[in-house]
């Protein structure tokens, strides 16, 4: 697996000691370090078969662009995810703050394009099938950028064989695996983020390779260089989307096999020798990546500088950064006796209180304080108006009436003259939690259960309190339950209104609340005062690494969140089969809808060589425990190693999503498509060319016969690829209509297009019963 490839051994003195004792690997026609004997006219073959495989590699390149940017324009209207990644790139062109859980290099990339086509900006993606012509947007322009990238792709994916030693029609097939796909094609034909993200996956894959055929020139510029461009690429591969972690277990698994090896004693080398390649690799592929990785973030950050929709995600230290931010703008210091209204951060709702009661009993049988109810209201009135009360004495004047960072204060409640109060009595929905009810004001019967310690969030020792920024939480002096609520309503006998209670994880993250109106103070010429004071536009400052450490725990936090239904959403096992697909786009009036779906001759092709090779392995480790060896050393090492990159590429871009409870889309598995994609051209050559030593009985012995060779690769080699091609082009000639949205298709031919039950393809006629 670590041996990604297997590359000319250069007949270097300072490593003959350690290639003493390996084992044989694949030789590698590439004999450019090679100082061992050439036969006459070898340059000449091995310039042929370079003509022969850059001629190869450019027609796949030209009908690359020429599928994925065919038709480009079709649809001018908003498509499927374009609602989301059109307005980030949007946002990056007006500098407005936005908030997403995919990390930003793909959407920079995007905004990149869409600022270079001439794009303002100023259209705002806000349904699918919203015309572009309409509004004048270059849309084709911010099309051409993941279009152009996932054309790239396929030289790279037949790069990456060509590098691991495979001949040129191995290398041809599986470029072809991606080249004809329907999925890929829809995929990069529009303003999303995955394309960017395979390509930057596949120039990974391909640095490592070179980086590995480079083993017998250790800390040379070249090694050096191919490593460092590992790291980078996996840098932004991790920029796209966060699933770039999976790249990078990928390449990690790989790193750490080959450092095992170098560990081995047997190979002759020291420990300061694997500790200098343990440090080569630990700054090339971590400590490097992570900065690349920060300055996309930098870079983010420096770009949407002005406020924006994404504000409201973000802490109120870092909204304040922002231009034109209303925190920035409007927040003002509380003063004890100031009237405000409170709203809870998450749902929005004021605290409310009014002169109802709870009742006597619940419908559970419960019961309840019959106190005054608090509850959550979704409208400003003047029942959400409350006085903060100090519950210490004060200066007459100046800032020491300023209420500050975990000063204890009580809430009097203006309309009905009553104080917040807890105590230990259930709540109406939730029997864990407590109560929320008020005292009258003049009864100092239970002074103690009105007071409440104020939390302002990540603030210093005497931090004053602020309307809009002063995030905080009310935590209940005697019981230290927080001030909290929650979207469940309450019955008919509170009017509906939000439960308000007391959570005992006084830590709770959605127990924030924040002041968002000074209503008045204490004497009018001091309200007056404070209100009229224009406000500070300069931005404030905050350290870049809070910034980015707040972003990415939210990105974290909302990706974990996306556990919403959705009609489209597919498990991970239907992928490699393709089950289903994603209806992108449709127009009733033509009939016409984008499918996304793969070539089904493909994707089954790349499934069933995954099961050959799990097979293979399996056989050949059977028979070694039986004291046969069917397949020769060097085979088997590539098989291992070459082959077991790509199997591992998959594995680690698949099955981690079998654990996640997000809404999952069977576009979440392109990565891993050209992973197989690799894997498949691999076994196609093991399985049309390599030796196998099969077993014979002489006199009831079991013994090695003579090594059976599959003809090398020629002509029935590419005649088979020849046909495999010509049926996949046939497949996505077939479905194209589902693939660019045009021509539009009549009941009957999309019936006929519905190659699996299970597509829900749009405009489908419906069947009839007929008897006889």
């Amino acid at each position: 697996m670590s041996s990604a490839s297997e590359g000319p051994r250069r007949r270097n003195p300072a490593s003959s000691a350690s290639r003493a004792t390996q084992s044989p690997d694949v030789e590698l026609f590439d004999d450019r370090h090679s100082t061992s004997y050439i036969p006459p006219g070898a340059w000449q073959v091995a310039a042929e078969s370079n003509k022969t495989s850059m001629a190869v590699v450019g027609a796949l390149t030209a009908a690359a662009f020429l599928l994925r940017f065919y038709k480009i324009n079709l649809p001018d209207q908003v498509v499927f995810d374009e609602v989301h990644f059109g307005k980030f790139a949007a946002f990056y062109i007006k500098g407005e703050y936005y908030f997403d859980v995919h990390p930003p290099l793909a959407k920079l990339l995007l905004g990149a394009a869409g600022w270079f086509a001439g794009f303002d900006g100023n259209f705002d993606f806000e349904n699918i099938g919203d015309s572009y012509t309409d509004h004048h947007v270059p849309y084709v322009g911010m099309r051409a950028l993941p279009a152009t990238l996932n054309s790239l792709t396929i030289p790279i994916v037949y790069a990456i064989m060509k590098e691991s030693g495979y001949p040129t029609v191995i290398a041809a097939f599986s470029a072809i695996l991606v080249l004809l796909d329907n999925a890929h094609i829809a995929q990069s034909r529009l303003i999303l983020l995955d394309a960017q993200l395979v390509f930057f996956m596949s120039l990974t894959i391909y640095a490592y390779i070179r980086f590995r055929k480079l083993r017998y020139l250790e800390f040379t510029t070249e090694w050096w260089g191919w490593l460092t461009a590992t790291g980078v690429f996996l840098a932004c591969t991790l920029g796209c989307k966060m699933v770039g972690l999976f790249t990078f277990l990928t390449i990690g698994a790989a790193v750490i096999v080959d450092l095992w090896d170098i560990l081995d004693i047997k190979k002759g080398h020291s420990m300061e020798h694997f500790w200098r390649h343990f440090m080569a690799r630990a700054i090339s592929l971590i400590v490097i990546p992570f900065i690349v990785y920060l300055s996309f973030f930098w870079i983010h950050f420096a770009v949407l500088s002005r406020s924006g929709t994404g504000d409201t995600f973000m802490s109120p230290a870092f909204q304040e950064t922002l231009r034109g931010n209303e925190m920035l703008l409007n927040s003002q210091e509380l003063r004890y006796y100031d009237i405000v209204t409170i709203k809870h951060k998450d749902t929005k709702v004021f605290l409310h209180s009014h002169i109802e009661r709870y009742p006597l009993k619940y419908d559970d049988g419960r019961i309840s304080s019959q106190g005054q109810q608090v509850t959550g209201y979704a409208h400003n009135d003047t029942n959400n108006h409350w006085q903060i009360i100090p519950t210490k004495a004060l200066p007459a004047t100046g800032r020491g009436r300023i209420v500050r960072h975990e000063d204890v204060i009580q809430l009097l409640h203006v309309s009905t003259k009553s104080h917040l109060l807890t105590h230990d009595v259930a709540s109406p929905l939730m029997a864990t939690n407590q109560e929320f009810t008020t005292w009258p004001k003049d009864d100092d019967t239970r002074h103690n259960d009105t007071l409440f310690q104020l939390h302002l969030n990540d603030a210093p020792e005497g931090q004053a309190w602020k309307t809009k920024s002063g995030h905080f939480r009310l935590i209940h002096v005697p019981t230290r339950v927080s001030l909290w609520t929650h979207p469940k309503t309450l019955p008919d006998w509170a009017f509906k209104q939000q439960e308000i209670n007391g959570n005992k994880n006084a830590q709770e993250r959605s127990a924030t609340w924040f002041v968002d109106q000074l209503i008045a103070a204490e004497e009018e010429e001091d309200f007056l005062n404070r209100t009229s004071k224009v406000a500070v536009a300069e931005p404030k400052k905050l350290n870049f690494f809070k910034k980015f450490g707040e972003l990415q725990l939210l990105m974290l936090q909302h990706n974990a969140g996306l556990t919403a239904s959705h009609p489209y959403a597919s498990n991970p096992i239907n992928w490699p089969f393709l089950i289903s697909g994603i209806s992108f786009w449709t127009q009733s009036t033509d009939q016409k809808q984008i499918y996304f779906i793969g070539n089904i001759v493909g994707w089954w092709t790349c499934a069933v060589a995954l099961s050959i090779f799990v097979g293979i392995i399996g056989a050949d480790l059977l028979a070694r425990r039986r004291g046969v060896e069917p397949i020769p050393d060097p085979v088997r090492n590539r098989l291992w190693n070459n082959a077991g990159l790509f199997v591992i590429g998959w594995a680690f871009h698949y099955f981690p999503f079998f654990l996640m409870n997000r809404q999952l889309f069977l576009h979440h598995y392109l990565p891993a498509h050209v992973c197989s994609a690799l894997a498949a051209g691999a076994v196609l050559n093991f399985v049309l060319s390599e030796t196998i030593n099969y077993p014979i009985s002489i006199r009831g012995h079991l013994t090695r016969a003579k090594p059976k060779m599959h003809s090398d690769l020629g002509p029935k080699a590419l005649a088979f690829v020849i046909a495999f091609a010509l049926a996949m082009t046939l497949m996505l000639v077939y479905i194209s209509p589902l693939t660019y949205g045009t021509p539009g298709l009549d009941g009957e031919a999309v019936n006929h297009r519905r190659l699996l039950s299970t597509w829900t393809l749009h405009f489908a006629a419906k069947k009839t019963d007929q008897t006889v």
